[in-house]
């Protein structure tokens, strides 16, 4: 009597198991590399909630999420689907310039100027809502240190502003991580001349966005 109990209740478990498995929240973070540094961190909070997954690759700027959006949203059925351009929008190149990405803020031209960034962001989200019945969240561009040879510091205020203002016009949801990413990147970034972030700054990148995820699943 004993052992058909304890069997049954082993059913339960793998049964319930089973059920908690398949109402895990779907999560798809589609962005550039600094998401992909902070991604794996959220994955491993989220393990037992959320199924996270990033795009395939580097999302680049807004003129390849354009191009590849709709195989980035595939057939699944996301929840909450978190994006992220801006870093490669606002990058200035030139075809002669030495430096890794042909970077080069003072001969160069931006992949995307502002006014472009905002129209395609547009554009992206509109597609989004029309693809996918996902809780879209956007997250803002982190912080460009002065010395970097083919961005303006400025210029991450100036597209993150345009940026909000699109999502305002959209009704979606920001998660402004700017300003702690600057403080972040100061102690934790790869230096004056380089967005990227330490494993530690990714790790401290991670715990704004899985707060601002954890909230939005409740």
């Amino acid at each position: 009597m004993i052992n058909k109990i304890y069997l049954s209740l082993f059913c339960l478990s793998i049964i319930l198991m089973t059920a908690f498995k398949n109402v895990q929240k779907k999560v798809l973070i589609i962005g550039d590399s600094i998401s992909i540094g902070y991604t794996p961190f959220v994955q491993e909070y989220f393990t037992d909630i959320a199924i996270v997954k990033h795009n395939e690759g580097n999302a680049q700027h807004t003129g390849n999420g354009l191009t590849n959006i709709e195989a980035w949203l595939g057939e699944e059925s996301w929840d909450i689907i978190q994006f992220n351009w801006g870093l490669w929008d606002l990058c200035y190149r030139h075809p002669d310039s030495k430096v890794y990405g042909n970077r080069d803020k003072i001969h160069g031209k931006p992949d995307f100027a502002v006014e472009d960034y905002a129209s395609n962001l547009d554009s992206l989200v509109t597609l989004m809502k029309e693809k996918t019945s996902a809780k879209l969240i956007f997250v803002t561009t982190t912080y460009v240190p002065k010395d970097e040879p083919g961005r303006f510091e400025s210029d991450a205020v100036k597209y993150n502003e345009a940026a909000k203002a699109i999502m305002k016009k959209q009704s979606i949801v920001v998660n402004d991580i700017y300003e702690p990413s600057v403080a972040i990147h100061h102690t934790y970034g790869m230096g004056s001349k380089d967005v990227h972030y330490k494993k530690e700054g990714y790790e401290k990148l991670s715990k704004l966005i899985i707060d601002f995820l954890e909230k939005q699943m409740k």
